[in-house]
């Protein structure tokens, strides 16, 4: 790779990780904001919180855009047979895409909050807070471990 490449490939990895920060500081509020909506009887409280969760999503989702946008900058960088070798890579954008699932289905249920028409008690979003949580963990193992596989 020519000095070129490497300056580059340091600024794609460097502004990846600050996007996915971003994201995830995001990805692991909203959910705390969904626990307190499905738990709240306050029409004003329900209100203040319907804006909130509407300005983060939208506030946050840019921060996954450029997530990835970085994210697959690095691959073509290193190039094709890097990426095929790279099985550990495989499983972090499984995950990823996971994540981006996930992502996804909070506009669902933003939507439902929306409409007042949560039926999930707090509980169940206390439980789906963790599955980002569990996902990080696991994609920070692989993307700086980077275990081999047979």
């Amino acid at each position: 790779m020519s000095a070129f490449i490497i300056n580059h490939l340091l600024w794609f990895k460097a502004l990846h990780v600050i996007f996915m920060v971003a994201w995830f500081a995001g990805i692991f509020y909203l959910p705390r904001l969904f626990i307190n909506h499905a738990e709240s009887n306050s029409p004003d409280v329900i209100t203040q919180l319907k804006g909130m969760e509407k300005r983060l999503l939208y506030f946050i989702t840019p921060f996954a855009i450029l997530t990835l946008a970085f994210g697959l900058a690095m691959i073509y960088a290193y190039g094709n047979a890097w990426f095929i070798a790279a099985k550990w890579l495989h499983i972090k954008l499984s995950l990823v895409i996971m994540l981006f699932g996930y992502h996804i289905y909070c506009f669902k249920l933003l939507k439902t909050f929306a409409q007042d028409k949560n039926t999930r008690s707090g509980k169940f979003y206390r439980i789906f807070n963790e599955i980002p949580v569990l996902a990080l963990f696991a994609v920070i193992i692989l993307a700086y471990v980077k275990p081999t596989f047979s």
